[in-house]
């Protein structure tokens, strides 16, 4: 089964549990265990809270995410802002630092984190993907559980 879901949302702090909670909500229904759903969560929220904070320039903001029972691929998409993409790749941020952790924790708990400007479009577009099972074995034994016998 494939989940797909996009939102297009005000850039306002209220909408980053709203975001997370539907999310949550899809995983949960697909099967998902805790543990990597409180990844995905802690992600996307960084994603939506740099949005809010930095992407000045747009009332709205998107998230796109599709699950299709291995990967949760998540796409956080601003209308633009401040943010120098020269900062995206940057050094750590210093343990003391009050902010700028939140890319640091989007690569630590997921995959494939990548953060590009949009095509012919002002903003930026935030991509990140997780396996839904903890070890290939797992995923192994799940595609089998789909399979239906003859």
């Amino acid at each position: 089964m494939e989940v797909v879901l996009e939102m297009t949302l005000p850039r306002s702090a209220e909408s980053a549990p709203l975001v997370r909670r539907t999310l949550d909500a899809s995983l949960r229904g697909l099967g998902v265990t805790s543990e990597i759903r409180a990844d995905i969560a802690l992600a996307v929220g960084e994603a939506c809270a740099n949005v809010v904070q930095h992407a000045a320039a747009g009332r709205e903001y998107e998230v796109r995410a599709r699950m299709d029972g291995y990967r949760c691929i998540v796409e956080v998409v601003d209308e633009g802002g401040a943010a120098d993409p020269a900062q995206w790749g940057g050094a750590p941020t210093p343990p003391l630092a009050e902010s700028g952790r939140g890319l640091q924790l989007m690569r630590a708990f997921t995959e494939d984190v990548r953060i590009s400007d949009r095509i012919h479009r002002d903003g930026a577009v935030v991509h990140f993907e997780k396996s839904l099972y903890g070890t290939v074995g797992e995923a192994v034994e799940g595609a089998a559980e789909e399979v239906p016998a003859s």
